[in-house]
């Protein structure tokens, strides 16, 4: 890479900090979420020592008020493809498969993230990322209709596909460009509160299934969610709850421990925005209920022994609670 060229980790970052301003301002409730995990995380490092040199210890202090992932979904094979150029570019690649189809989903998706220790220290950023499996979609008239739909969207802008064309050709991006090439990528990711389906239309794709709507009735893939780490979920669901959001009852994964295990989460729920449909005589108002602010605390990985252990007693939990209930 030319000395002129900036690392793929500094275009991540700078990518993910435009995406966190964007989403703040399409979503004014994920910038009050923001704020109430920072203020808890600080609160938390102060009160606990012990914690705060451990994450200095493993370089995880200076990552912890980055972004942590985001998710988003796509329509199509060279979508997809396009946007592994896109991330690689970001120093983002794909890791690991997830069929979704079996929980009733009709997506199979790929993390895009850094591969290399360092690079996830500097910064951690993934993005979820689905692809709509229209082959899914039982009516064959509206997986036709949803095929021709989606064949005719582009969703990077010329000078996004420009500048991935010239990094993969140069080997790198200079500053200047980088900062044109987050701009440039940022319109991907972006609401858009117009929809390219009239209503009627809509209306059965969403019967199909909700995330068919969603990927099928916009002009792109925007941003669906992102998620913050926080250092105590508990005390974060409870000022959700205070700040009036819409948390869940119950914060998913394992419950509180003095040794966090796995990955602990919980959100807001979706909100109910308002979209124009196109149609005859000035289209019909309606509404689209996709996005929503995620929060996570993560905590140790389990060697298989013990993912067993864990298994088995949670199903003995659950067995007993049924038996009680």
């Amino acid at each position: 890479m030319s000395a002129s060229f900036v690392s793929p980790d500094v275009i991540r970052r700078l990518f993910a900090q435009a995406m966190s301003r964007m989403y703040r301002t399409e979503v004014p409730l994920y910038g009050t979420l923001v704020e109430l995990v920072e203020r808890i995380n600080t609160q938390v490092l102060a009160q606990d020592p012990a914690l705060a040199a451990q994450l200095l210890r493993n370089d995880e202090r200076a990552r912890l008020d980055e972004e942590r992932h985001g998710a988003i979904r796509v329509g199509t094979p060279q979508e997809l493809a396009t946007l592994r150029r896109l991330f690689e570019v970001m120093g983002m690649y794909p890791v690991g498969y997830y069929d979704l189809s079996v929980a009733g989903v009709p997506v199979h998706s790929t993390a895009f993230r850094p591969l290399t220790a360092a690079a996830l220290a500097l910064n951690p950023f993934r993005v979820f990322t689905s692809l709509l499996r229209l082959e899914l979609i039982e009516d064959e008239a509206l997986r036709a209709q949803s095929a021709e739909i989606l064949a005719c969207r582009r969703i990077f802008t010329d000078e996004a596909l420009a500048l991935i064309d010239q990094a993969e050709r140069d080997g790198g991006l200079t500053q200047a460009d980088a900062e044109r090439f987050v701009e440039q990528a940022l319109e991907t990711f972006r609401w858009h509160g117009d929809a390219t389906v009239d209503l009627p239309t809509y209306h059965a794709l969403h019967k199909a299934h909700r995330l068919v709507a969603d990927v099928v009735s916009f002009r792109g893939p925007h941003i669906n969610h992102l998620t913050p780490r926080t250092l105590d979920i508990d005390a974060a669901q409870v000022a959700m709850i205070e700040h009036g959001m819409a948390a869940k009852a119950v914060i998913e994964g394992p419950p509180r421990r003095a040794c966090p295990i796995l990955l602990r989460q919980t959100s807001f729920k979706a909100l109910e925005e308002a979209v124009h449909f196109p149609g005859n005589e000035g289209g019909d108002a309606g509404t689209h209920t996709a996005r929503f602010g995620e929060i996570e605390q993560r905590g140790l990985a389990l060697t298989a022994k013990g993912r067993a252990l864990y298994d088995q007693l949670l199903t003995q939990a659950r067995d007993a609670d049924g038996a009680g209930s």
